[in-house]
């Protein structure tokens, strides 16, 4: 526990960007800082003294890989133990070796390289070393010598573990195929054809959007939904106006390759925006640190804090007012579009990438006059998780920018011009309209509405009320797992409860994300149209038949499978074993660095993965632990050659991180992939 919390409170401090007001030198690397800080500490008794510990110290190399060498051949660790000895010291500070690998996964998206890791991994090799060092070694050598050497047996004690649990798989395998069979039968039938669409809804794959879609074409039979990515495949970055920050609105696989902010319609320049939102950043920046300074920290409170009463108040009494975004300050008095700069700049390029989103997304024609891109997020308020709830697709961000920008882009008549020639007409009588569905609230707001031309405005009235009514519908479904039930028949009532518990401070689980998430289907959308999937099933529009290069599949199982295995494995990893791999109780958080993530208490790691809250209702669990059961309707010829041609995508399958079946497009019928070939489920 004192090395944990030594270290974790270290690395706190030296990877804050965004809290504290006082931070370590960051010029300096996190191996070199600790040398530096552990120094300096007096919090640790050594046996031999602090001077003894200074000089053993200062004896490490400088480079964290040249120190670990130096280390390892000090304690005697034979050589075919390293890797075993070197991974089970990273898992024992798991959540600071999680934040380190996720750094140096970013900077090699964009061809750079962090080496954090090797230096922490280092600084707890270092205390074994110290602690060794430390202790009375002439009593302790035969000990000692045993350890060391044990640490190149762990290939036997695997082996051993695995026998032990065969039955356990046995089970787990069993209750997955008892769930896939549910789905098999519903698969293997078809519901009747739905109307022409007089509109055509297209959502994140997201789990919590089919109990959405299934209630819209519910409410509005003529309204066709898809499901595709939620970034709506576009590689963005955004910066909010005057801000400096500039976030990704994209899946951790990748890295942006295109820009965006708001503009403004009207007289009002991009300049004169600028300013006048940097103003009121600055204002509200330079009140957050005046409150926030070492040299307020007891005087703040005493001089101004009666000012905050009426603001807590309020906010206590009346949790059904929707909080405003920080992005939207300064800016509520103007017309804002979000638009990439390269529409105007160079269409053709422009036009490049709404072809590739379009032929991706299967919507090449048959357009209905009016196409609804309707991202995701969540409303919640005092929650550290709160990106946990957002778009995964989007890089833990709501999807109002991406189908902002993506309406503006397929909107333009230059870009529309240019698809013609690609083979993709899109007529002058369709429009594309962006909305953001809350998963909280189940409801969804239309932007940029007053761009539609007049003759499709009643058409966009009628779509307002029939996602209302789909609104009504979905809270009534997910009423009882609130712990509403007894609201249902109440749409009103409802509405407020399920709005009071989203601004609620004190409420542990606004919504359930995406708890109970068990399946990825790829298909076309009338394959599951008649379903009632309970808001368990990711679910992607694919037709194989307009995919003759099979550049969709590859890209449906290279990206979107492996997020949604990561979504499905981090709920798994968090229930099964919530101590290691998950963040224990959300009651005691405490966040870390501002956006680095929570201890659970004031010390101990860095937490992982979901808090229970997220996953268990104080009954019983609310996320089976299944591993994610793919279904994809294409021939098997085509499955195979992606497995064959992406490693990452055949060591998925054939280590069984998930199950890979196949539908059968003439038929319906289900089949299985195994090492030894496909098998009937």
């Amino acid at each position: 526990d004192l090395v944990t919390h030594q270290i974790s409170q270290h690395c706190a401090a030296h990877f804050d960007r965004w809290q504290g007001s006082w931070h370590p030198e960051h010029a300096v690397d996190l191996f070199a800082g600790w040398r530096l800080q552990l120094s300096a500490t007096h919090g640790v008794k050594w046996r031999h003294g602090a001077s003894w510990a200074r000089a053993h110290i200062a004896e490490l190399p400088t480079e964290p890989a040249a120190a670990i060498d130096m280390m390892l051949h000090a304690l005697g660790i034979p050589e075919d133990g390293h890797e075993a000895y070197l991974t089970a010291l990273l898992l024992s500070i798991n959540g600071w070796s999680a934040w380190c690998a996720y750094g140096r996964w970013q900077a090699r998206l964009v061809g750079d390289d962090d080496h954090e890791i090797v230096g922490l991994l280092a600084i707890r090799l270092a205390w074994e070393w110290l602690l060794r060092a430390d202790a009375d070694a002439p009593a302790d050598a035969a000990r000692w010598a045993d350890w060391a050497g044990s640490w190149a047996e762990t290939d036997d004690l695997t082996a051993g573990i695995a026998e032990r649990q065969r039955i356990d798989w046995l089970l787990q395998t069993a209750t997955e195929r008892a769930y896939q069979g549910t789905l098999v039968t519903g698969l293997q039938a078809t519901g009747p054809t739905p109307p022409s669409p007089t509109a055509q809804a297209v959502f994140c794959i997201d789990v919590r959007s089919e109990v959405f879609r299934r209630a819209l074409e519910a409410a509005a039979p003529s309204v066709h939904t898809r499901g595709f990515a939620g970034f709506f495949g576009l590689p963005l970055a955004y910066t909010p106006a005057g801000s400096a920050l500039t976030r990704p609105q994209l899946p951790g696989l990748l890295s942006p390759a295109l820009h965006v902010t708001e503009t403004a319609a009207g007289d009002v320049g991009p300049d004169e925006l600028q300013a006048e939102r940097s103003a009121t950043l600055g204002a509200r920046q330079r009140w957050s640190s005046f409150r926030s300074a070492p040299s307020s920290v007891f005087s703040f409170v005493e001089s101004m804090g009666l000012l905050y009463g009426p603001k807590l108040v309020k906010e206590s009494i009346n949790h059904t007012a929707t909080p405003a975004k920080w992005e939207d300050d300064g800016l509520h008095a103007h017309e804002l579009r979000h638009r990439l700069g390269l529409v105007e700049e160079d269409s053709a390029a422009a036009a490049t990438i709404a072809e590739k989103v379009l032929r991706a997304m299967g919507l090449v024609e048959g357009f209905a006059p009016l196409v609804l891109l309707c991202g995701h997020g969540s409303q919640s308020a005092n929650n550290p998780h709160a990106a946990g709830l957002d778009c995964g697709a989007c890089g833990g961000q709501t999807g109002e920018v991406n189908a902002r920008v993506l309406a503006d882009l397929l909107n333009s008549a230059a870009v529309r011009d240019h698809l013609h020639g690609r083979g993709i007409t899109v007529p002058a009588t369709t429009w594309f309209v962006p909305g953001l569905h809350n998963t909280t609230t189940d409801d969804v707001t239309l932007f940029d509405t007053g761009l539609v031309p007049a003759a499709l405005r009643p058409h966009v009235a009628e779509l307002g009320r029939s996602l209302s009514a789909a609104g009504v519908t979905a809270r009534a479904e997910r009423a009882s797992s609130l712990g509403l039930g007894s609201l249902r028949a109440q749409p009103e009532q409802l509405h407020q409860a399920i709005l009071q518990r989203a601004n609620d401070w004190s409420q542990v689980r606004p919504e359930w994300g995406l708890a109970g998430n068990a399946a990825f289907i790829v298909a076309p959308r009338q394959r599951t149209r008649h379903m009632a999937l309970d808001g368990r099933s990711f679910l992607h529009d694919y037709d194989w038949r307009l995919d003759t290069d099979l550049s969709v599949l590859t890209l449906i199982m290279t990206a979107p499978m492996v997020v949604t295995n990561w979504i499905n494995l981090q709920y798994h990893a968090s229930t099964v074993d919530n101590r290691r791999y998950g963040s224990g109780n959300k009651v005691l958080h405490n966040v870390v660095g501002g956006r680095i993530g929570v201890f659970e208490g004031n010390g101990g790691d860095l937490r992982i993965g979901l808090s229970m809250q997220s996953l268990h209702d104080g009954a019983e669990l609310r996320h089976l632990p299944l591993r994610l059961s793919v279904f994809i309707e294409a021939p098997q010829a085509a499955i195979d050659a992606v497995v064959a041609a992406h490693a990452v995508v055949h060591d998925l399958v054939a280590n069984e991180w998930l199950h890979l079946l196949r539908i059968e497009p003439a038929d319906g019928s289900v089949e299985r992939w195994t090492q030894l070939g496909w098998a009937t489920p």
